[in-house]
């Protein structure tokens, strides 16, 4: 172990003694002073009856401003849901459109392949006959009725087929937008419908807590002397009862 430096030591003490008396001095000279007041009235010119009623009337504010706040907070949400819902469904309608301009594509592709190939088969068909009968030039060839020949009535069946088709495609697609312009109509008519309901219940609501609030009100009395309201008063209730409504509403 090495042994403590005395001189340092003492010198350290000094000075945290020297600190102390410092800091007690400080204190002594900032000591809070007594307090000194001319004796006078408090609580203003109001009377308690008045400071009651505004404490009542700033309660009743806030929590209205709590409810508008929630309200909006909710219809911001749906909002947001709605726009969500209307993104989805745009999306949706570019893909079915995408998808039926590549049906038709491949469509038009298939035509123009069975036309090639109808046309190869047509000129081999018609040079194997000139390979089998040389003289044909010398002698006429009787063609037979298109209209009248295998081909013609198998052709006219198939294109009778295709069209028969294609017919119930289009109606299948017509019944497809029928459908979901209907859908469409009856979510609207359902959205309204809990709108009214929301609003009735709304107003239910307010009805009674004004009705409850005014029973509360009845003991006291919340008269307008001096620029204040008497909530006793039919027609100041029914004052503070529309303009509660109103603003309900208007959001």
């Amino acid at each position: 172990m090495i042994a403590p430096n005395e001189n340092r030591r003492s010198q350290i003490q000094r000075i945290a003694e020297q600190e102390l008396k410092n800091l007690e001095k400080w204190k002594e000279q900032h000591r809070a002073k007594p307090v000194n007041l001319v004796p006078r009235r408090l609580g203003g010119s109001q009377s308690q009856a008045e400071v009651r009623q505004k404490q009542q009337l700033q309660l009743m504010q806030s929590k209205y401003q709590q409810k508008l706040k929630r309200e909006e907070s909710v219809r911001i949400k749906k909002e947001a849901e709605e726009a969500q819902i209307q993104k989805m469904k745009a999306i949706q309608r570019e893909k079915s459109n995408k998808l039926e301009e590549k049906k038709r594509f491949q469509e038009n592709l298939r035509r123009e392949a069975f036309r090639e190939h109808h046309q190869y088969k047509t000129a081999e068909f018609l040079s194997r006959l000139d390979t089998e009968l040389p003289d044909r030039s010398t002698r006429p060839i009787a063609f037979p009725d298109p209209q009248s020949s295998t081909w013609a009535r198998s052709r006219a069946y198939k294109d009778s087929l295709k069209e028969e088709e294609n017919k119930k495609l289009q109606k299948m697609k017509e019944e497809q937008h029928q459908k979901r312009e209907l859908l469409e109509f009856n979510q609207q008519q359902q959205e309204e419908a809990r709108t009214k309901i929301h609003q009735a219940e709304h107003r239910r609501v307010n009805n009674v807590y004004l009705d409850r609030l005014q029973g509360k009100s009845q003991p006291g009395g919340l008269e307008h002397f001096g620029g204040h309201w008497n909530m006793n008063s039919g027609n100041s209730w029914e004052c503070v009862r529309n303009i509660y409504l109103h603003l309900s509403f208007v959001n």
